[in-house]
């Protein structure tokens, strides 16, 4: 008699809960010491469910029709210059940052999930996280390989796992998951896989991908749509680890909700850089960060957390605080890279007439009141050969690690500065919400990397802004940096496009 056909559901039983086994000879809690000691409490891991059912046969199947027509479309994009149907040249340097920030955090992703799902006591969550693994492992690879077609007619991208490991912005992107990847098994799980892949991640991939399709760059948009897919089971994980953990004991509660007061907080420090990108750094663009904001978060995220309200989850500390910040946030990050623009990877620019016209239709409050004056008194000085730069280093959040750029939201014209003090010591914060981060685990912020403070001690080369951004970033004076205008970037643009 022929064996009896499994059906997807004993199937996947057999293809990932049967595969754990009993600890004979060893103590359970010792095969995974670090499920304990952030005081979550599980008391059956067979209620974690994965609503995917997905097993590696099937993940391997998926993953390589997705990787045949994603490699396909890359030789494509290569083959007919696609470099020459960019928008403009000012576009490009939206991916070399993309390229030094984000792609280098999936990484950092990649090993994270890899540590973490080896700490947990479930078999379930250990496949949940196997896969996304792997997931993150792909990103980081089609995400270099869309980008590398750039590299043969752009400069800036040739040293972006160097320069993201020690120029002074990419410490921002760098420490937030270096946070994640020093906390425990369950932190980690709440900081990536919920607060940032489920509430946030809509706002980098969604808004920017669709960004690269209107600015003509069809290899980074497809990666993204590629990548997408992916996103969709990690927003499930995301979900799926929040709602298990909350339904496990009520201990878990209060300890789950401050994970997410913090990594709400320091996602949306960090995704700063996008605002900027979307509003700024997209000469094609498709929507303003305060509108993506209302979409993917308020909205995406009202709805969730009235959802979780069931479990006593309330909105994240602080929500409105960045509320009222999506009307300055790009504002303040872009003019803070322009005034900054000798020391950074990529080139920087004032906005066209038009596009100031458009952010002061897009932020009809506070574009012409706070910032429109700011970029005409710019365009003057430029006029006149004198295009501003900032001489003095600024000082850095020690939890964020970003410079001092923010404003009280009730008086934006004041700087916020917070500090406070541990063993003797003084250490200052750009808001209520990294010093709050800080006074609840000071000593692990101590002992932050700020690039500044290394840069004085003697620390990143030589003793002069030369010898940093030369010897240490590895950046190319001139060439990869400084005003756009007058770029080799643009010059060979316009060689190409016949305007030289």
């Amino acid at each position: 008699m022929a064996a009896k056909k499994l059906n997807i559901k004993d199937k996947y039983r057999l293809l990932t809960r049967d595969l754990d086994w009993e600890y004979s000879y060893q103590d359970r809690k010792a095969a995974f010491p670090y499920e304990e000691f952030e005081g979550i409490k599980i008391t059956d891991w067979s209620k974690w469910e994965d609503p995917f059912r997905l097993t590696m046969d099937a993940y391997w199947k998926y993953q390589a029709e997705k990787e045949k027509k994603l490699y396909a479309i890359f030789d494509a994009f290569a083959q007919n210059n696609g470099h020459l149907n960019v928008s403009d040249p000012r576009y490009v340097n939206a991916i070399k940052l993309f390229l030094s920030a984000v792609t280098p955090l999936e990484y950092q992703a990649y090993q994270g999930f890899a540590h973490t799902g080896r700490q947990f006591g479930g078999v379930g969550a250990r496949i949940a996280c196997q896969m996304q693994s792997l997931d993150e492992l792909r990103h980081v690879q089609t995400q270099i390989h869309a980008m590398s077609h750039f590299n043969k007619f752009f400069d800036g991208f040739q040293d972006f796992s160097h320069m993201h490991d020690r120029v002074w912005y990419l410490s921002v992107p760098k420490s937030f998951f270096n946070d994640a990847r020093a906390a425990g098994p369950f932190e980690f799980m709440i900081a990536i896989g919920f607060s940032f892949e489920y509430v946030l991640t809509n706002l980098l991939f969604v808004p920017f991908m669709s960004g690269a399709a209107h600015n003509g760059d069809m290899a980074t948009v497809t990666f993204g749509f590629s990548a997408q897919s992916d996103e969709a089971r990690h927003m499930t994980l995301g979900l799926e680890i929040i709602k298990f953990l909350l339904e496990q004991h009520e201990d878990n509660v209060p300890i789950v909700q401050k994970w997410i007061d913090k990594w709400f907080w320091r996602g949306a420090r960090l995704l700063s850089v996008v605002s900027m990108m979307m509003d700024y750094m997209l000469p094609n663009k498709v929507m303003s960060w305060k509108e993506a904001w209302g979409v993917y978060f308020e909205e995406a995220g009202g709805a969730l957390f009235k959802d979780l309200a069931r479990y006593g989850i309330r909105m994240p500390k602080y929500a409105d605080v960045i509320e009222k910040e999506k009307e300055h946030l790009s504002h303040q990050t872009w003019w803070t890279f322009y005034t900054h623009g000798q020391a950074t990877g990529f080139h920087t620019w004032i906005p066209t007439d038009e596009e100031l016209d458009w952010l002061s239709e897009k932020y009809p409050e506070t574009f012409d009141k706070y910032y429109r004056p700011r970029w005409e008194l710019a365009k003057e000085m430029e006029a006149k050969g004198e295009r501003f730069y900032t001489k003095a280093l600024p000082q850095l959040c020690t939890t964020c690690q970003i410079p001092m750029l923010f404003t009280d939201m009730d008086n934006p014209t004041q700087t916020v500065y917070r500090s406070s003090q541990y063993e003797g010591e003084r250490y200052h914060f750009c808001s209520d919400g990294c010093k709050d981060i800080f006074d609840d685990e000071p000593e692990k912020y101590v002992q932050s990397w700020l690039p500044v403070h290394q840069i004085f001690q003697g620390n990143c080369g030589g003793p002069d802004l030369t010898d940093v951004l030369g010897e240490f970033y590895k950046i190319n004076l001139g060439a990869d940096n400084l005003d756009m205008k007058g770029s080799p970037d643009e010059q060979r643009w316009n060689q190409w496009k016949g305007k030289a």
